[in-house]
């Protein structure tokens, strides 16, 4: 499968989508990986998640970067060496990557009833506003309060930031597509714009849910 979706979300930054229909080899003979890569891709247990490490490759060859070009810091934070910012994200049969000159994170998740059981270990300010009665507004609202959460941890990636104490994201409407959200740990308080939109494919089951968030 091609490119499934491209997102340009202004003049620097733009989001594209890899629907993984392809297997392992087709993926990988489309893709040049430099040894560190070739290694870490070996380690994987799961050839989904093999499959969805090398569609990231391929979307960045999309955007005319190669394997090359992509490096990880100390805590697992994609990076490029210029001035663009990256961030990825993979959810079963969909990988994600938003390349902006802003600071940018992004997340991806299947909206599933199982986020219910576990919303009071991520929300806490969010339940203020949060009506767990309408049951499918209700996990789709948490989907994209966990995406945002996420979206913004990867912007940080700082050892003890708690998604349930430190980072806050104003109510929204499903429909409006963004919102606010701000993180407050330690001494460092930071405010940033959110992004949501649902995706859906005919090849598969299921919703997903796009969130990524720029740091003000």
């Amino acid at each position: 499968m091609p490119l499934f979706q491209t997102i340009q979300f202004n003049e620097t930054t733009k989001i594209l989508i890899w629907e993984i229909t392809e297997s392992f080899e087709e993926l990988y003979s489309r893709v040049t990986l430099k040894e560190k890569t070739q290694r870490r891709l070996d380690g994987m247990k799961s050839q989904m998640h093999q499959r969805a490490f090398l569609s990231v490759r391929m979307l960045i060859q999309e955007m005319g970067f190669t394997d090359k070009d992509l490096h990880y810091d100390e805590f697992g934070k994609p990076y490029f060496d210029c001035h663009n910012h990256i961030s990825i994200t993979h959810s079963y049969h969909f990988a994600a990557i938003i390349i902006s000159h802003e600071t940018v994170g992004i997340d991806m998740e299947l909206q599933r009833e199982k986020i219910i059981r576990i919303g009071d270990k991520f929300t806490d300010y969010e339940s203020e506003y949060l009506d767990p009665s309408s049951k499918e507004e209700y996990i789709k609202k948490l989907t994209v309060i966990w995406g945002a959460k996420e979206a913004i941890f990867k912007i940080r990636n700082e050892k003890g930031i708690s998604f349930k104490d430190h980072i806050k994201v104003k109510n929204f409407s499903l429909n409006e597509g963004q919102t606010e959200a701000s993180l407050h740990f330690d001494v460092l308080v930071k405010d940033f714009n959110v992004h949501y939109e649902e995706i859906k494919s005919d090849n598969f089951e299921g919703k997903f849910t796009l969130v990524y968030a720029f740091e003000k």
